[in-house]
């Protein structure tokens, strides 16, 4: 019983206009649902992802003005990597650096050729040739050409409090396979995930702020794969959320060893629930059991910059 993949990553913004910008015109991702925080509805929740929002494409935002800047260090996720086809490498540095992100080429841990960067906020991201590996992405074209466009989420970097704790966790838990003590991956037929654990070298605990990732969420099948999970997880002595319905999936949340909060999240129902694959992400999208306070959380939310692709 393994997670077959990121499902998702979800990192705090200060500067939702920013974001919104930069993560659809300048990365060329679908804004897919744009909804709120269903523990805090009065921030905004916004997923982008490639064109129908398909599990393992999503980077997603909690809008939280008043946080401040994420003070890197352990027990937080260092880099979240991007899929891009391998000839679009050079496209993505130009068009980087055009954005003033800070482009800087080199190999990742695998040896594949990689751009790492920094969003506005400083979110530390990379984008990786993903050739050859399984993909169910369906690629959004409407900004970057569909042969240079984002290809989903590769996988991210744990900066871990605890690491050796951490590896245990995913392969006796979430069913990884331990490459070389670095690199742990995951997958089916067509989907692949991949997680890099290093040993921390004099570093204190991160301080979560905007600019960082709040958590990391793993692929499982169906509420099935979902509750076996759980009784896993538990009967191993960790404290869980329990089953909780996102109405877009299903989902549940621990903090493994080394500090950082994991979820896994069921690959349907999906975003298409409750809108037209067509408009996706542009009306503001609540689950049915938030409907009913629909009028006091708009009343509650700035309105967004309206979103004009270039």
């Amino acid at each position: 019983m393994a997670v077959h993949g990121i499902h998702h990553v979800t990192a705090v913004t200060a500067h939702v206009g920013q974001n919104l910008e930069f993560y659809t015109n300048v990365l060329g991702l679908r804004l897919v649902k744009k909804s709120v925080n269903q523990d805090d509805t009065s921030a905004y929740h916004l997923f982008y992802a490639d064109a129908v929002g398909s599990p393992g494409t999503d980077m997603t935002f909690f809008d939280w003005p008043m946080a401040g800047e994420e003070q890197p260090g352990l027990a937080t996720v260092g880099l979240t990597t991007f899929r891009v086809p391998g000839e679009s490498l050079d496209a993505w540095e130009a068009r980087l650096k055009e954005a003033g992100c800070g482009p800087v080429r080199d190999l990742d841990e695998a040896d594949r050729h990689r751009i790492t960067f920094a969003d506005p906020e400083g979110q530390r991201l990379a984008l990786v040739d993903d050739s050859g590996l399984a993909n169910d992405a369906k690629a959004w074209d409407k900004v970057v050409p569909s042969s240079q466009a984002i290809r989903g989420i590769l996988g991210v970097h744990l900066d871990s409090a605890r690491p050796d704790m951490t590896r245990r966790v995913l392969t006796e838990l979430l069913g990884f396979e331990d490459v070389d003590g670095v690199r742990f991956t995951t997958g089916s037929d067509n989907t692949f995930g991949e997680v890099v654990v290093r040993d921390p070298i004099g570093r204190g605990i991160a301080r979560p702020g905007a600019g960082g990732v709040h958590h990391v969420a793993f692929r499982v099948k169906d509420d099935q794969s979902l509750l076996e999970h759980k009784d896993k997880i538990e009967s191993l002595g960790f404290r869980t959320s329990g089953y909780i319905d996102r109405f877009y999936f299903h989902s549940l949340y621990f903090r493994e060893p080394g500090g950082i909060l994991f979820e896994l999240a069921t690959d349907g129902p999906g975003f298409a629930s409750d809108e037209d694959p067509a408009t996706l992400g542009e009306k503001l999208a609540l689950p049915p059991f938030l409907e009913g306070q629909r009028a006091q959380i708009e009343a509650n939310l700035k309105p967004l910059p309206t979103l004009k692709v270039k």
